[in-house]
C-alpha cells in the first residue's frame, strides 16, 4: 500500500504531530513555572538568611511590594521579603505535615501559587482599608478646618471695632480671607492698637510659639555671651552658620545648641523679661497671660529653645515683644483709643525698659530681615519697604500652627504685624503671606519714603515652595520637619513623632566646611546726609555739552552717550 498517497495516514500523522507539540509546550510551561516558583522561594530563603540577591531576583520580589507613593528602603524590603519567605516555609511545612509525605515539585508549585494568590488578596484588602482610613482622616481634618473657619468668622463678627482704624482693619480682614486665624496691627513706637482681628484668639487664647521662640533664644544667647560676634555653629551637614543665617532659615540645630549653653532658668528669665507669661495690660477684658514652662532638663531644654515646648503666647504678646525689639527695648502697654480725646491726645504708656544693651537688638535685625528677603518668611517680602520678621510652624493644640511676627519699615518702624493661623494651610508659611499683603495694602500710608538698595538673593536660594539651593535646603530645618510631618499624616503615622525624628536625624559634625561667602542679602538704608558746598572740579571731561551738564546736575545717574555729528 502506498502510504504517501493515502489521505487517512496523512491525517493521522498530522494529528499525532499536533498532539505531541501541545504536550511538549505544556510540559515546558509547567517546568518554567516550577523554576520561577523555586527561584522565588530560593530568593526568599536567601533574603531570610541575609544573602545578596541578584538583579533579577530583586526585580521579581519587588513587584508585590510597590505601594504607590510609599517607597521602602532596601533594609525594609529585605525584612519584608524575609517575613514572606518564613510564612511560605511555614505554610509548606504545614501542608506536608497534613498530607503525611513530602510534596512533589508540581504540588509545591501549585500550593505556592495558591499562597501567592491569597497573599495578594490580603495585601489588596489591607491597601483598601488603609486608603479608606486615609480618606476618612482627610475628611475629618477638612471638617475640623471648616469648624475652625466658621468659629473665626463668628468671632470676627463679634469683635468690638470701637476706636479701631477701619482702613487697617479692612486690609487685615481682606488679607486673612477665609483662613482660621487672628491678626494684630499696632504702632511699635507708641503702642497704639490699629486693629485686632478675631479678638478672642488674639487676646484670650494662648498658642505654642513654635520657632518664634528663637527670638528669645537669640537674645539670651547674645546677652550671656554664648553667641560670639564671629562664631559659627555646624548645622550637622556641610555648612557652618552664624546667627543671621540661623534666624533667616529658622535652623533648629543652631538654637538648640544655644539653648543648651544658656540653660533652662536663664531662658525662662529672658522670656519673662521680654513679656511672656504675663498680661500686656491692653485695655480689653479677660486678657490671657500665656504660660511659661516650670521645669525642663537635658534635651528637653534644647527642644524648648527651638520649638517653644510648654510655652503659650498670645498674638498681642508677640506684638509687644517685636515692638520692643524695634524701638530699642521699650516694652509698651498696647492701648486702643476708644474716643476722640484719646485719639487726638494719645499717650504712650511704658510698662518697663528691658535691661538689654542696644547692640543686642541691632545684631538680631539682619537675621530677621534675611528671613523675609531670602529665608523662611519670603512670602512677606515687599519691594517697597523693608520688613523684619520671624516665622514659626509646628503642631500645637492638636492642629497645625503658623505664626509670623514682624515690623516695618526697619529704618523707621511704623507698623508691627502679628499673624497666627491654624489648620492644614498653616504649615505653608501662610501667616507670612497674610502679613505681606497687609504691608502692601498699607504701604501708601505707612510705607517708607526712602529709597533702599536691595541686594537680591541668589536664584538658587530657598523659595516658599521648597525649591532652592542646597544650602537653603540644608539650613531650613523647620521646612524639613514640616515636610516630614505632612508625609507622616499622609501615611497615617503620628506627625509629631515624625517631626521629632527628623530633628534628631542630623547630629552635629565638626568637619563642616565654611561657606564661601559671608555677604548677607539684606537691605541697607541710604542715609540722606546734607551735602556740603564743594567747589567745582578743575578738570572736566574732554567731551561734554550743555545737555549732558544739565542732566548731570539733577543728581541722577545718566548713561553717557557719544557725541554725534550733525
Amino acid at each position: 500500500m502506498n502510504l504517501t498517497r493515502s489521505p487517512r495516514v496523512a491525517r493521522i500523522a498530522f494529528t499525532l504531530f499536533v498532539l505531541f507539540t501541545l504536550i511538549g509546550s505544556i510540559t515546558i510551561e509547567a517546568s518554567a513555572r516550577g523554576r520561577r516558583g523555586r527561584g522565588r522561594a530560593a530568593a526568599s530563603r536567601r533574603v531570610a538568611r541575609g544573602g545578596r540577591l541578584s538583579r533579577r531576583e530583586r526585580r521579581m520580589l519587588a513587584r508585590s511590594g510597590r505601594r504607590g507613593r510609599v517607597h521602602l528602603s532596601k533594609r525594609e524590603m529585605r525584612a519584608e521579603r524575609g517575613r514572606q519567605a518564613r510564612e511560605e516555609s511555614a505554610y509548606m511545612a504545614k501542608l506536608e505535615r497534613r498530607a503525611g509525605h513530602k510534596l512533589s515539585k508540581r504540588e509545591r508549585a501549585a500550593e505556592m501559587r495558591k499562597f501567592a494568590s491569597k497573599h495578594r488578596r490580603e495585601l489588596e484588602e489591607a491597601r483598601r482599608r488603609a486608603e479608606a482610613a486615609r480618606l476618612a482622616a482627610i475628611a475629618r481634618q477638612r471638617a475640623i478646618d471648616e469648624g475652625m473657619r466658621n468659629e473665626v468668622q463668628a468671632n470676627i463678627a463679634k469683635d468690638s471695632t470701637v476706636g479701631e482704624d477701619l482702613e487697617v482693619r479692612n486690609a487685615a480682614i481682606a488679607a486673612l480671607g477665609n483662613h482660621a486665624g487672628t491678626v494684630v496691627v499696632m504702632d511699635p513706637k507708641t503702642g497704639r492698637i490699629y486693629t485686632v482681628v478675631n479678638q478672642e484668639w488674639a487676646l484670650r487664647r494662648g498658642f505654642k510659639p513654635c520657632s518664634t521662640i528663637k527670638l528669645v533664644t537669640g537674645v539670651a544667647g547674645l546677652c550671656e555671651k554664648v553667641i560670639q560676634p564671629i562664631e559659627t555653629v555646624s548645622d550637622g551637614a556641610n555648612y557652618r552658620i552664624d546667627l543671621t543665617d540661623a534666624l533667616a532659615y529658622s535652623n533648629n540645630s543652631y538654637f538648640q545648641h544655644v539653648g543648651s549653653q544658656v540653660g533652662f532658668d536663664k531662658m525662662v528669665s529672658y522670656a519673662r523679661e521680654l513679656g511672656l507669661g504675663e498680661k500686656t495690660g491692653i485695655n480689653y477684658v479677660n486678657e490671657s497671660p500665656g504660660r511659661v514652662p516650670l521645669f525642663k532638663s537635658g534635651y528637653a531644654v534644647n527642644h524648648m529653645s527651638s520649638h517653644g515646648d510648654d510655652f503659650e503666647v498670645t498674638a498681642i504678646q508677640l506684638a509687644a515683644l517685636v515692638s520692643a525689639m524695634s524701638n530699642g527695648g521699650k516694652l509698651l502697654v498696647p492701648h486702643l483709643p476708644r474716643n476722640t480725646d484719646e485719639n487726638t491726645q494719645f499717650k504712650t504708656e511704658l510698662r518697663r525698659r528691658i535691661n538689654i544693651d542696644s547692640e543686642i537688638w541691632k545684631r538680631m535685625v539682619p537675621g530677621m530681615i534675611g528671613a523675609v528677603n531670602y529665608g523662611s518668611g519670603k512670602k512677606a517680602y515687599r519691594p517697597e519697604q523693608t520688613v523684619a520678621g520671624k516665622t514659626g510652624t509646628c503642631i500645637g493644640q492638636g492642629a497645625w500652627l503658623g505664626l509670623f511676627t514682624s515690623y516695618a519699615p526697619v529704618v523707621n518702624p511704623r507698623l508691627a504685624v502679628v499673624v497666627i493661623t491654624r489648620g492644614t494651610d498653616a504649615h505653608g508659611h501662610l501667616p507670612a503671606a497674610v502679613a505681606g499683603n497687609i504691608y502692601r495694602a498699607l504701604s501708601p500710608r505707612f510705607g517708607t519714603q526712602i529709597n533702599f538698595q536691595i541686594a537680591t538673593a541668589d536664584e538658587g536660594d530657598e523659595t516658599p515652595t521648597g525649591n532652592g539651593s542646597k544650602k537653603a535646603t540644608a539650613l531650613n530645618e523647620e521646612n524639613a520637619e514640616t515636610k516630614a510631618a505632612i508625609q507622616a499624616e499622609e501615611s497615617g503615622d503620628n506627625p509629631e513623632n515624625a517631626a521629632a525624628a527628623n530633628t534628631n536625624s542630623n547630629p552635629a559634625k565638626t568637619d563642616a566646611t565654611e561657606p564661601q561667602s559671608k555677604v548677607k542679602p539684606t537691605v541697607m538704608t541710604i542715609e540722606n546726609k546734607p551735602k556740603p558746598a564743594a567747589a567745582k572740579p578743575a578738570v572736566t571731561p574732554a567731551k561734554t555739552n550743555s545737555k549732558d551738564t544739565k542732566e548731570a546736575n539733577d543728581g541722577r545717574p545718566r548713561r553717557t552717550q557719544p557725541d554725534q555729528k550733525p
